[in-house]
């Protein structure tokens, strides 16, 4: 069973992906742009306090998040990357072919 987990990003017109390894909590970004690149392992490099729903859509709490603590806080985390670096998650974009296409 692999232990890594990968979703693609855009920034600008750059296509990349990160991938998360569970077993070493790391996260790699791939992204041709530098500031892109940047600003996403700053972030990932850093605890967040996000407010996490529960059972309503008005029922949240603030919980302090770890990006690389597991996969499950890797991706609540994500939800927040674009508001906080504007590198684009494109969770609908089949990875696989972003590794292999990083161009449009």
């Amino acid at each position: 069973m692999s232990t890594n987990y990968s979703v693609a990003i855009q920034y600008k017109k750059e296509l990349g992906y990160i991938e998360y390894d569970a077993k070493e909590r790391t996260a790699t970004v791939v992204l041709d742009d530098a500031k892109g690149r940047r600003a996403v392992e700053a972030y990932l490099g850093e605890k967040h306090e996000i407010g996490v729903p529960h059972e309503t859509l008005r029922d949240f709490s603030k919980e302090l998040i770890d990006p690389v603590a597991d996969v499950e806080s890797f991706k609540t985390a994500l939800t927040r990357l674009w508001e906080a670096t504007d590198v684009h998650v494109d969770w609908s974009r089949p990875v696989e072919y972003v590794k292999e296409h990083r161009r449009y």
